[in-house]
């Protein structure tokens, strides 16, 4: 077991010193108490003696006051040993948390938020049980299976050993179950995470469930899931509620056996009737660390299963991270970006096709295209959610592997396509960009999104809660805050994909005449469909299938009339049509 525990290594290590201390505790414990019998046994037989009340009274009051110092010292045992298990999952969670946030964004595409979940809380508090009660319970019948045995083939080594003739059946027992325990538990935390996962899908989802009317649906497959669930949890009930009734049935028979030849022994004056009690009161002892041996098995399997999965996450390893920035690295950035002969693949398929542009500090670039042309993309390597090709992507002149990651993204501003508000007050979805920012700077954001009068105009103001993904505000308000929350950090590089695409072209150009001011003297790269959002900016690029087909101004490009004036003149059909109707 402890082999297997080699992970865990470094937790157990940093608590060594109170694990020694709880490990006393332990053995003090067990010790006092294995001389409760030799206490019982020296009175029965101080008895036969005719010994005086008062003899018999220091008999019971030893017995008693072991009993105390037992009790004691088996506190303060579960107290160290179990809170030591609480420690290490606190500092278990936190470095499982730490190394989530520090993998790429394909790991989270390729694995289910369900199944992390389950992880992070039904699996750790297996490991939990694993190093505290597991190890304390093996110890405790380690401890007291040797010193009770020992103590045994001190006072009868022949009945011990007849008492001991159903043991193998007991290591059978434990090491068949204890398999069977293993795999099934292993199966169960599967399928936990396969509910968890479809929880969370359907309350993320929830409005377009009853908008396709599938409440029903949804609530018969998790009918089926859950029934699934249950009935892996019976299976493995039924071979945990089978080891226990059979140790405990083999503890009766070597009762039987004492009994049979402990009484034979006792008649034929080859032991005292005292030794026959200890023997007996030793063999009692017996039975919880033997029956425990079961629970501990049921425990340490559990916990080896989940520390198992545990481990995958740590096993995965970030694509993206500082491994090429060099001993002295840039730590300040200017806002110069540059794309050279960038071809981008994405799960093998081509996306971007040989990019070259240059965008010097302070310029703002618009990039337009039809859907699944590569914007999103192009604009995702500036800050590595996704990996260039080496020495395909520059900011000031410097290749982007080299440049820190905190670094790098502590100077850009972004508001991506998908907009996601974490369930806290609008200040706080605000203030997530720069955690130290002051009302008036939060005001300020909310006012370049033209977001305030509205936040003024809430019951709470900016105390809202915005519910879970920004659930009680509308698209348009969700991006706004978005775009306050990316501007708040006063960032060099300042990227809006598709930012404007939920509100109104009122609205937008509102928005529009407050971000020319914000984009002064920073680099801005816009990514829209309507023409309106980009046709100040200072250069238009034109994305068609993963390649720059045109690039230019607003009126360069209308005088082309290639792709982005076909773009133009379609929306200005689109804006007719509106009217009309």
């Amino acid at each position: 077991m402890f082999q297997r525990l080699s992970p865990l290594k470094p937790y157990l290590a940093r608590y060594k010193g109170r694990y020694v201390a709880g490990f006393i505790a332990l053995l003090i414990t067990q010790i006092v108490g294995i001389t409760i019998p030799l206490i019982i046994k020296a009175g029965i037989d101080g008895m036969r003696r005719h010994v005086s009340g008062s003899e018999l009274l220091f008999f019971a009051g030893l017995i008693l006051g072991a009993a105390l110092i037992k009790a004691i010292f088996q506190f303060w045992m579960r107290w160290i040993l179990i809170g030591i298990s609480r420690d290490i999952e606190y500092d278990l969670r936190n470095d499982l948390f730490a190394h989530l946030m520090r993998l790429s964004q394909r790991y989270y595409n390729e694995t289910r938020t369900g199944e992390l979940m389950s992880k992070l809380t039904n699996d750790l508090s297996a490991v939990r049980n694993l190093v505290g009660p597991g190890i304390m319970y093996s110890a405790t019948t380690l401890v007291t299976g040797v010193a009770c045995l020992t103590l045994m083939f001190h006072l009868d080594w022949e009945l011990t050993l007849i008492a001991l003739i159903p043991m193998p059946l007991v290591s059978i027992a434990v090491k068949y179950f204890g398999q069977q325990i293993h795999e099934r538990f292993e199966k169960i935390q599967a399928m936990y995470s396969d509910i968890t996962e479809r929880v969370r899908e359907n309350l993320s989802g929830v409005r377009v469930v009853r908008a396709f009317c599938q409440e029903e649906a949804e609530m018969a497959l998790f009918d089926r899931m859950n029934r699934e669930y249950v009935e892996k949890n019976k299976r493995l009930i039924w071979i945990t509620s089978f080891l226990w009734p059979a140790l405990s049935m083999l503890f009766g028979l070597s009762f039987l056996l004492v009994l049979i030849f402990g009484g034979w022994h006792v008649l034929s004056g080859r032991i005292t009737l005292g030794t026959f009690m200890a023997l007996n009161v030793y063999l009692m002892y017996l039975i919880w660390p033997m029956i425990a041996l079961g629970y501990v098995t049921n425990l340490v399997q559990r916990g080896l299963a989940s520390q198992g999965r545990l481990w995958t996450i740590f096993a995965a390893q970030p694509d993206i991270d500082d491994r090429e920035v060099p001993a002295h690295p840039v730590t300040e950035l200017r806002g110069e970006i540059e794309f050279r002969n960038l071809t981008f693949s994405y799960n093998g398929v081509p996306v971007l096709r040989n990019i070259n542009l240059h965008i010097p500090a302070g310029r703002s670039v618009a990039i337009v295209g039809a859907t699944g042309s590569g914007k999103t993309t192009l604009v995702n390597l500036i800050p590595r959610l996704y990996d260039a090709p080496a020495g395909a992507v520059l900011i000031d002149g410097t290749p982007i592997r080299q440049i820190p990651l905190q670094v790098l993204r502590r100077n850009i501003g972004f508001v991506p396509q998908e907009t996601f508000l974490f369930s806290d007050t609008i200040r706080e979805n605000i203030k997530f960009g720069l955690s130290e920012a002051s009302q008036s700077e939060v005001e300020q954001a909310a006012e370049v999104s033209n977001l305030l009068p509205e936040i003024v105009g809430f019951p709470k103001g900016f105390e809202t809660l915005v519910g879970e993904r920004g659930l009680t505000l509308s698209g348009g308000q969700k991006q706004r805050a978005a775009i306050s929350r990316a501007v708040i950090r006063n960032p060099r590089i300042l990227i809006l994909d598709d930012a404007l695409s939920s509100v109104d072209t009122g609205t937008e150009e509102k928005i529009l005449s407050q971000l020319t001011r914000i984009m002064q003297g920073r680099t801005t790269l816009m990514i829209s469909h309507r023409v309106s959002t980009v046709q100040n900016a200072d250069e238009i690029i034109v994305l068609h299938e993963g390649e720059i087909v045109e690039r230019g101004t607003h009126e360069e490009l209308l005088a082309m009339g290639g792709f982005y004036t076909e773009l133009y003149n379609r929306q200005l059909i689109e804006e007719e049509l509106e009217k009309e109707a």
